[in-house]
């Protein structure tokens, strides 16, 4: 038995480029005649379900992605239970309010402090804390200039916490979604289940 989805189509589908239509066809989205079909849950899912995931919310701080102005197609955080195991997945989360627009243009450190504000309050949402987080990967627009801020502010916000271990993490320099953004951060946690 297959299960049916109707596709949410934001794309033109009549300026595909050629390279496109041979690789949407080889996926089997897009059709010969150029139209984007219904999508087929794979047999093998029948068989073996994939894992059960859930999305996390925080209205009262962050918007989801997908209502932003031009929608954004990711869950803001998904969880996973292994068992007595709970995951945690925060997709990279930035300076923006419960609206969806930018907090703090032009400043750097009231940044940081909200992507922090905006990642407890997800962390929240799961009954977890910075405790239950295991690795950050922490994205700035520019590392160089922005480096030494950063690490000050984050290592005094974990030793308020008091986190020990500190989580594992990597810090990348990366051009963000939005020419406003300065710094975004990723997290994963995990506890057992209560």
């Amino acid at each position: 038995m297959m299960i049916e989805t109707k596709p949410r189509v934001l794309i033109d589908l009549n300026n595909l480029t050629e390279g496109e239509k041979v690789e949407m066809r080889k996926l089997g989205i897009l059709s010969e005649d150029n139209q984007i079909g219904d999508y087929k849950y794979p047999e093998i899912h029948y068989e073996r379900p994939p894992i059960e995931k859930f999305a996390v919310h925080a209205p009262h701080t962050i918007n989801e992605a997908y209502n932003y102005e031009k929608p954004s197609s990711f869950s803001r955080a998904l969880k996973m239970n292994f068992g007595d195991t709970k995951v945690v997945l925060i997709s990279g989360t930035a300076s923006v309010n419960e609206e969806g627009k930018p907090e703090h243009i032009g400043d750097f450190k009231a940044q940081l402090w909200r992507t922090y504000c905006n990642i407890t309050n997800l962390l929240k949402a799961e009954d977890m804390t910075w405790h239950d987080v295991v690795r950050t990967t922490n994205y700035l627009r520019d590392i160089e200039r922005d480096y030494a801020e950063f690490n000050k502010i984050r290592t005094t916000f974990y030793s308020w916490l008091g986190l020990d271990p500190l989580p594992a993490a990597t810090g990348i320099q990366a051009r963000l979604c939005w020419e406003t953004l300065l710094v975004e951060i990723e997290a994963i946690a995990v506890c057992t289940q209560k």
